[in-house]
């Protein structure tokens, strides 16, 4: 495949990036003012240090409201610094305000407050300039990137690729272009032809490419609209680029690139800070359930040695983030293990299920394991649940949008299972249910969301007239 020959390029994991970010901006805030009250010979009373507390959450509640942590590759560096000045200098005037609303702005330095509101965004736009300079060279080096084409050879993805390689800082890597006509038919000097849309198809299953924007005129909307249900069925971050019509699907999400907008229609929400509070979210409270459960794990594993033959654990395959295929342990609950190409779920009175394996499954105490594949990073404590690897090629062949689920890491708890929609999947409408909570998951995901899943599976308890 012209163009495509290489390494098999994945997204890179800006989450990291995006957390050291953060940190740097609080450090400049705190390390400013701690070096010009000594340089000043200033003492740091209580009145600064609440100053400064004051500032930090002002300034992360103004960043994360106006955007300034997300989606910095697809931005020039100019727009970043425009919107961190616009976060400074609101941040700046909300502080005096409040101090000539509470009549005490006389208990503090004006030379220092004057010296630190300069030299701390000065600061801020440094480590952001020299974050793009070691970015840009570690691109040179084919590190931290993500390989992204289009379809439509017209001018809109031509100009969109002359904007990302001349910001090449950003990481993204243009392959080419796919476009159903013939070679001879496009514009002469455009981009590199990969193939036809059916070469798509197949380039994004094998996980050739990480990003496609659909840049097709409005009079191909059908042919968009084929495009996008097709490409339900891969783990590729799919967005449409619209050419005088809305595309209004999927509760789509708006960005640009270029002056162009476009439609995020099947992405993740955990890149950039999001990402990594859910990582942390996921390590902290793994860690401490572990610690508490400890000992009732043993007790389960000695249990079910004593009453069957066999180990306690059970290992079978599942698709994980992004459709690989992750290892996920389980209690063993039945006297066989299947993880072949024939797995049946388990049914009502189903025999190959032992006595204590009924009780296990009955309080869902057979998945406590999976708490240490949450910390492994194989999944998360709430996110849509892992099917086995046999089931999700039946079912992503019978439902709309089922792979788009694995834009996240599987959960041990999640939407769908806090409304009901827990245990045996009997009919694929039971089945679609399941999904369709899953997939609001994916699109609604906050914080928020997470420790009401949560609370709610406690208070609800892990008991389900469905599990069998």
């Amino acid at each position: 495949m012209n163009g495509l020959a290489g390494p098999n390029w994945r997204r890179a994991p800006d989450a990291a990036l995006m957390l050291q970010q953060r940190l740097f901006d609080v450090l400049a805030l705190i390390a400013t003012m701690a070096a010009l009250a000594l340089g000043l010979h200033q003492d740091l009373t209580a009145d600064y240090i609440a100053l400064l507390s004051l500032t930090i959450l002002l300034f992360e509640v103004l960043a994360q409201s106006m955007g300034l942590y997300g989606g910095w590759r697809l931005k020039p560096l100019w727009a970043e610094m425009g919107r961190l000045s616009v976060v400074w200098i609101t941040t700046l005037a909300a502080l005096l305000l409040l101090a000539f609303a509470l009549k005490v702005s006389a208990v503090y330095s004006r030379l220092l407050l004057g010296l630190w509101g300069g030299i701390t965004p000065a600061l801020m736009l440094a480590w952001r300039i020299g974050r793009n300079r070691h970015e840009h060279l570690r691109h040179q080096r084919g590190e931290n990137q993500r390989s992204l084409a289009f379809v439509g050879g017209g001018a809109t993805a031509r100009r969109m690729a002359e904007h990302l390689e001349s910001n090449r800082w950003s990481g993204c890597k243009v392959l080419g272009v796919y476009d159903d006509r013939s070679p001879s038919r496009l514009a002469q000097g455009g981009l590199p032809v990969l193939g036809s849309t059916e070469a798509l198809l197949r380039d994004a299953r094998a996980g050739r490419v990480d990003e496609i924007y659909i840049t097709l005129p409005m009079h191909a909307q059908r042919r968009i609209v084929e495009l996008v249900n097709e490409l339900s069925d891969t783990t590729v971050s799919v967005f449409v680029v619209p050419d005088g019509f809305i595309f209004d699907m999927m509760q789509a999400n708006w960005s640009e690139i270029a002056g162009y907008p476009i439609i995020s229609i099947y992405d993740t929400p955990f890149y950039g800070v999001d990402g990594s509070f859910k990582r942390l979210e996921d390590i902290v409270l793994s860690s401490v359930i572990l610690l508490l459960i400890s000992p009732l794990l043993l007790l389960i594993a000695l249990g079910i040695k004593i009453s069957s033959r066999g180990p306690a654990l059970f290992r079978q395959r599942r698709y994980g983030l992004n459709g690989n295929i992750v290892e996920i342990w389980k209690f063993r609950t039945m006297t066989v293990s299947e993880d072949g190409d024939h797995v049946v779920q388990a049914t009502r009175g189903d025999a190959r299920v032992t006595r204590f394996g009924a009780f296990l499954r009955r309080h869902s105490l057979d998945e406590l394991p999976q708490f240490v594949n949450v910390l492994q990073g194989r999944m998360s404590i709430v996110g849509p649940r892992p099917h086995a690897v046999v089931h999700n090629e039946q079912y992503r062949r019978l439902i709309h949008g089922y792979m788009v689920r694995h834009k996240v890491r599987p959960g041990i708890t999640g939407w769908a299972q806090v409304n009901g929609w827990r245990g045996e999947t009997d009919t694929v409408e039971k089945m679609r249910k399941r999904v369709e909570f899953d997939l609001y998951y994916v699109r609604n995901w906050s914080f928020l969301l997470d420790l009401r899943i949560i609370a709610l599976t406690i208070v609800k308890g892990f008991r389900s007239k469905n599990a069998y």
